[in-house]
């Protein structure tokens, strides 16, 4: 699939729950994005599913510089580093009251408003929007942030399917070119022997080629 739409998820998702059958997974990871929340709950109902923390982290970065020369930006990237150092059932409300002294100190700024001059089709917009967009990405629907305190199967990050997943952009990105039914048979076979690491484990998989292709 070339891109995260809900159809390319659906049939991902649709595919490992055939190969799962009667079994459910523990809970889901993901950076939070509508299309695989919606088809995570379609296929798994309501099994835990855990924000990524590392995610969430990146986010906050970007919208709150760490030059910024307002004090309020800073503070709340200070605050925003700290949600990556949760580890305990207490650590969210040291966190959450964190938040709270914030907003007593700098709430004021988010709603400051700048007036558009003459001739604009705008009449106003908020001063600091990226700081309105962090506030609201730490504070709104909280809960899925913390999933893993209460499942300890559950990472509090997919920073390893990340890891194998950047690996991956940057081989297709050495063999520029290629379609992408190339690009995907490619990826297949990167794949299946970057998990062949015993010469057993290479017999079982040349096994089951033999299978499968005497079966077609």
């Amino acid at each position: 699939m070339t891109s995260e739409t809900y159809d390319a998820i659906h049939r991902d998702l649709e595919a490992l729950a055939r190969l799962l059958g009667p079994h459910v997974p523990v809970g889901a990871v993901s950076d939070w994005k509508g299309a695989i929340v919606a088809a995570v709950a379609s296929h798994f109902g309501n099994i835990p599913h855990q924000r990524c923390l590392a995610h969430v982290d990146r986010q906050a970065k970007r919208l709150l510089p760490k030059h910024s020369p307002y004090q309020a930006t800073q503070a709340l990237r200070r605050v925003a580093s700290f949600l990556m150092l949760v580890e305990i059932p207490t650590d969210p409300h040291v966190w959450q009251t964190s938040l709270t002294r914030w907003e007593k100190q700098y709430g004021s700024m988010l709603k400051e408003k700048t007036h558009a001059p003459t001739g604009i089709s705008r009449s106003w917009w908020y001063t600091h929007g990226n700081l309105r967009r962090a506030w609201r990405l730490l504070t709104h629907d909280q809960a899925p942030l913390f999933v893993f305190l209460i499942n300890p199967l559950i990472p509090k990050t997919n920073n390893a399917l990340e890891g194998v997943n950047s690996n991956l952009k940057q081989k297709l990105g050495d063999h520029r070119g290629m379609s992408v039914q190339r690009q995907t048979a490619f990826l297949s076979w990167y794949l299946a022997f970057t998990r062949v690491k015993t010469d057993n484990d290479l017999k079982k998989l040349w096994g089951w080629w033999k299978s499968e292709f005497s079966r077609s």
